[in-house]
C-alpha cells in the first residue's frame, strides 16, 4: 500500500511525477497487541534509493514482529531540507495513524543506510514537537523517533567522507555553516533518541569514521547507543546475509530492539 505523506503538495514541490511526491510503502504486522514499527531510508547517495534496502529490510522487520514503512523520500534534484522534511512527516503520519495499523505510537523509529542513514539521523537530531493548534491533525504530533537504527550512515559533512552525498543534499557552494549543522558527530545532543550503528572499519566510500565519531558524541551527550564494527565487508552490504561477519547485524539489532520494547520478546506470526 503507497501513501502519499502530503494528499495535495509537499513543502518544495517543483513538479508533478512520483518523485515529486514523498510517499510510504506499508508493511504491517498482525497481532492481538500494538507493535513496534521502524521506518526505513534506502541509501543512495541522496541522487536515488537502493531497492536493496527497501522491501527487503521491511520484510525482514516483519519477521521479528515489527510493523515497517519503506519511505520514498526526495532526492536530487530536490535539495536539504526536503529529505528532512520528509523523514520528519512520515514519523508524524506514522504516528498519527498509529491505531489503523495497531502500531504503539511511542514505539516508531527510523533506520537509514548510508545516505538514508543520514536523513535518520538528522530525523533524530533535528526532531520537532507537534503543534498543538495545528489545522492538519498529522503536524500536531511529535516528529522525533523513539530510536535510530543507521547502517554504514554519511554522519559527517564537514569530513568530506561522502562528497556525492554533500554535493546532492547541498549543491556546490552552500553555506559553510550548513556542513556543521548538518554533521551528526557535531549536531547530536541530549535529546538524540538511543541509537544502534553499524559499520566495516574497511568500507571505502563511506568510512567508519562516521558512526565512531557520531558514537562518541552520543556518549558525550549520555544517549544510550549500541555500536558495531566488523573487520570487513564493502559498502551496501543491506541484509549482508551471505556476509561471513557483517550477517549477524540483523540478530544483533533484534536484540536491541527486543530490549528496547519495539520488538517482542516472542512472535506469534499465526493469523
Amino acid at each position: 500500500m503507497t501513501i502519499h505523506l502530503w494528499p495535495e503538495e509537499a513543502p518544495y514541490q517543483a513538479g508533478n511525477t512520483v518523485e515529486d511526491r514523498p510517499r510510504l510503502v506499508a508493511f504491517p504486522v498482525r497481532g492481538d497487541t500494538p507493535s513496534g514499527c521502524i521506518i526505513i531510508c534506502p541509501g543512495g547517495g541522496y541522487s536515488n534509493r537502493a531497492a536493496h534496502e527497501g522491501e527487503p529490510i521491511a520484510q525482514w522487520l516483519n519477521s521479528i514482529g515489527v510493523a515497517a514503512f519503506v519511505l520514498h523520500y526526495r532526492v536530487a534534484p530536490y535539495r536539504h531540507p526536503a529529505p528532512l522534511e520528509d523523514c520528519r512527516r512520515a514519523i508524524r503520519w506514522v504516528r498519527s495513524h498509529a491505531a489503523e495499523y495497531n502500531i504503539d505510537p511511542g514505539k516508531i523509529g527510523i533506520l537509514g543506510f548510508s545516505a538514508g542513514g543520514h536523513a535518520a539521523a538528522m530525523a533524530g537530531i533535528y526532531h520537532e514537537p507537534g503543534r498543538a493548534d495545528a489545522n492538519d491533525p498529522i503536524e500536531r504530533e511529535s516528529s522525533r523517533p523513539d530510536a535510530m537504527i543507521l547502517c554504514y550512515p554519511v554522519i559527517s559533512f564537514v569530513q568530506a567522507y561522502h562528497a556525492g552525498s554533500r554535493k546532492n543534499l547541498l549543491g556546490e557552494d552552500p553555506e559553510q555553516s550548513l556542513y556543521e549543522q548538518l554533521s551528526g558527530e557535531l549536531a547530536a545532543n541530549a535529546e538524540t533518541p538511543p541509537a544502534f550503528l553499524w559499520h566495516t572499519a574497511d568500507d571505502a566510500p563511506v568510512p567508519v569514521e562516521n558512526s565512531l565519531n557520531l558514537a562518541l558524541a552520543l556518549s558525550r551527550h549520555k544517549v544510550p547507543f549500541d555500536l558495531h564494527v566488523y573487520e570487513s565487508g564493502r559498502h551496501g552490504l543491506g541484509l549482508s546475509e551471505t556476509h561471513p561477519e557483517a550477517y549477524t547485524w540483523t540478530l544483533e539489532c533484534a536484540n536491541w530492539l527486543r530490549k528496547r520494547g519495539i520488538a517482542p520478546q516472542a512472535v506469534n506470526m499465526a493469523d
